[in-house]
């Protein structure tokens, strides 16, 4: 099994969960809450 196919997926989720942080400590709730569902998105479409 090509175990390199998840390498953009696994990237693209990590940066969503990282930019959820970031509006998390800034105080935005709205855009960590859009972050975090892009990333459960990501991880359903991928999984």
């Amino acid at each position: 099994m090509n175990k390199y196919k998840y390498i953009f997926p696994l990237v693209l989720i990590g940066l969503d969960l990282c930019t959820g942080v970031v509006y998390l400590a800034s105080g935005d709730i709205k855009k960590f809450i859009y972050w975090i569902a892009a990333a459960v998105l990501n991880i359903t479409v991928t999984f």
